[in-house]
């Protein structure tokens, strides 16, 4: 069997910034309170004439860059996205066509804010059976565009970008080490678009605090490792309250935790992969590193996986 990691990665957050400040002149909320509350300090809206499918290709061309592949050298592109551009076609099709991504097959993947864990265990498993090489898995949000900017308990939480990995065969000793997938439909309506954005705050808190952080020991443990051997935390970016829950619960330092939610608020399904893309430009993430990726969403869905990162 092939392992599988990643080759390349790529993400685009380009728009207009809304501060906690603007925020205040509409609704009945202050900067001090979604500090502390969430942790964001400002967010990225896209511009009206960006979609869903612009954004993930902007960051599918970073991480074909990064990964030095070809387009044509697709075998599969996979988009996880709940804010498509059409209920369709597909993004992934859209953006096949685009890249001119000939010969690979197309899929979106609708698992909310824990859609890109979804979609790079997807991508392992076609990898590993040697079905295919090269596939390229993107989380692309506007949530800006389903976001009641009237309701001050979601307006303040969400922002749109797209964060891209080229996934592909590595070393044996390197990518992708174990996944946990999992859904708890009792919950699904915690969080919901009818028509706009929806949530249960409350619920939702509950629920990620602990699923966050037993999800993260599960993957470690089903790699055969422990705790101590995690060197870094790539989060979903939803609540600084949240994540430090499950950073606690790996004993991991504070700089050892990718943060970005005070800059970008929660990007759903991009939120991972942008995360990713900034604390390996910092620096903070080296070949050979156990990184522990995991996220959290409507479902209530969750996902995570423990992987050595290098080709």
């Amino acid at each position: 069997m092939q392992h599988a990691g990643i080759w390349g990665i790529g993400s685009f957050v380009e728009g207009r910034e809304v501060t906690n400040t603007e925020l205040e002149k509409t609704l009945d909320t202050n900067d001090e309170w979604i500090r502390t509350r969430t942790g964001i300090e400002r967010r990225v809206f896209a511009e009206d004439d960006v979609n869903t499918s612009d954004m993930a290709y902007y960051s599918a061309i970073e991480a074909l860059n990064d990964a030095e592949l070809n387009a044509e050298e697709l075998d599969m592109i996979l988009v996880a996205t709940v804010t498509p551009d059409y209920p369709f076609p597909s993004v992934s099709s859209l953006l096949q066509e685009r890249l001119g991504a000939e010969k690979a097959a197309a899929m979106d993947i609708s698992a909310a804010c824990a859609g890109f864990i979804y979609g790079l265990a997807t991508a392992e498993q076609f990898i590993k059976t040697g079905m295919y090489k090269h596939i390229l898995v993107i989380g692309s949000e506007k949530l800006s565009k389903v976001t009641d900017m009237k309701d001050r308990n979601t307006a303040v939480l969400f922002g749109d970008g797209a964060g891209a990995a080229v996934v592909g065969p590595v070393e044996k000793d390197k990518g992708f080490l174990s996944f946990e997938l999992g859904s708890d439909g009792s919950g699904a309506m915690h969080i919901r678009q009818d028509p706009q954005l929806i949530m249960n705050g409350r619920e939702v808190f509950k629920f990620a605090v602990r699923q966050m952080g037993e999800s993260s020991i599960h993957v470690v443990e089903k790699a055969g490792l422990t705790k101590d051997d995690v060197d870094f935390l790539v989060p979903h970016q939803a609540n600084i309250r949240i994540m430090e829950a499950a950073r606690e619960r790996l004993d991991l330092p504070k700089d050892k935790m990718a943060v970005t939610v005070q800059k970008y608020g929660n990007t759903s399904s991009s939120s991972v992969p942008i995360a990713l893309v900034e604390e390996l430009k910092n620096g903070k993430i080296k070949d050979g590193d156990l990184v522990v990726m995991v996220g959290f969403g409507s479902g209530l869905v969750w996902g995570a996986t423990a992987m050595r990162w290098g080709r």
